[in-house]
């Protein structure tokens, strides 16, 4: 992993499924992020603009923390991404792959729960169609926590990851980017809490022979 380009739905998104994954490989390679929609326009809330400015702020603090050298932001509608043609994503993902060029993408798994965690993995999949050329060779599929582990339909194809990654030297930093997203965590027993990410990074890790780790679904290597 040299230049790693994240694709996610919404900031806070990113810290969740691969914060940890992120710092570890952040001294070695290029990290860039990239938002597609910002997380607030949905809701019904007073001071709307303040609101999704701020979580704009966040995710800059974030990219900061991370040293990214890009921190993008589509401003697409939020939770009406299904409601856009898919082409129009698809296309603005691969402007920013083409402009970039990573070797690695981090995105949602495409059977989450949340319906922009769908349509971005989905479109993030065509943007990565196996061409000549393309500078993509490695995409995994992260999970968010009250959003993946929530969906119940199509068994077959829940979240099961089977690749991990050791973050038991990261895990108090995911933290500490997480409570920058202080707004968007919640109370434990709430699974997006800090001790739930806790508690999922601990059964991650024993799943894999860490004390701490991510899980990811491999979905090409090259």
């Amino acid at each position: 992993m040299k230049n790693i380009m994240v694709v996610a739905a919404h900031p806070d998104d990113e810290i969740l499924g691969c914060g940890g994954t992120l710092y570890k490989y952040s001294k070695k390679s290029k990290i860039n992020l990239v938002f597609l929609s910002d997380g607030e326009s949905s809701r019904k809330i007073k001071n709307l603009k303040k609101k999704i400015e701020n979580r704009k702020k966040c995710a800059l603090k974030v990219g900061n923390l991370l040293g990214a050298d890009k921190v993008i932001f589509g401003d697409f509608p939020d939770n009406k991404l299904d409601n856009l043609p898919n082409l129009k994503i698809t296309k603005f993902i691969e402007k920013w792959i083409k402009k970039i060029k990573p070797d690695t993408i981090f995105t949602h798994h495409y059977n989450d729960l949340n319906l922009d965690h769908k349509v971005v993995s989905n479109s993030v999949i065509t943007a990565c169609r196996p061409l000549e050329n393309h500078s993509v060779n490695l995409i995994l599929f992260f999970e968010v926590l009250s959003s993946t582990e929530w969906q119940i339909n199509d068994s077959k194809n829940l979240f099961n990851p089977n690749w991990f990654e050791d973050i038991s030297k990261q895990i108090n930093f995911k933290i500490k980017l997480l409570n920058i997203y202080k707004d968007e965590m919640r109370k434990y027993p709430h699974s997006r809490s800090i001790k739930g990410v806790k508690a999922l990074a601990k059964y991650r890790g024993v799943s894999s022979g860490y004390k701490f780790a991510e899980g990811f679904v491999l979905g090409r290597k090259k």
